[in-house]
């Protein structure tokens, strides 16, 4: 992970809020590209999920979150949109960081005030690789 990409995921994390306002949940923009979503699942600098999270097609992974192996068995794909975009909407004292939120953030470097981690598509894209048919079972 670059420490560019730390740096973003970090200060999410550190600066998140513990209220919870209303998250900002993405809307499909087009159908999501399984390659760019595997590509951004497995991108550390960009994305972070494989810091935490055991990631289909990759062989090491986190073991801090659930295991995304075998997801759409347990998750609707809008179940998942939800919880990617902010999980704090389900537990707000959550470590993970709010991906297409930036509601209750504070002390957020200027460079990065108002962005969110993922784009709308770029969480489309990652949902499609996750719920593809063969990564449905571990």
């Amino acid at each position: 992970m670059t420490v560019l990409g730390l740096a973003r995921v970090g200060a999410l994390v550190c600066s998140a809020g513990w209220g919870w306002a209303a998250a900002q949940t993405p809307d499909a923009l087009q159908s999501g590209s399984p390659d760019r979503g595997k590509a951004l699942l497995l991108q550390r600098q960009d994305s972070g999920c494989a810091l935490c999270h055991q990631v289909p097609g990759l062989p090491a992974g986190g073991a801090l979150g659930p295991s995304l192996v075998g997801l759409a068995e347990r998750s609707t794909k809008a179940q998942a949109r939800e919880r990617i975009a902010d999980a704090r909407r389900f537990n707000p004292q959550t470590i993970m960081p709010a991906y297409f939120s930036t509601e209750g953030l504070n002390k957020v470097a200027n460079p990065y005030k108002g962005q969110t981690i993922l784009t709308a598509q770029g969480l489309e894209d990652i949902l499609s690789y996750l719920f593809l048919p063969s990564k449905a079972t571990p």
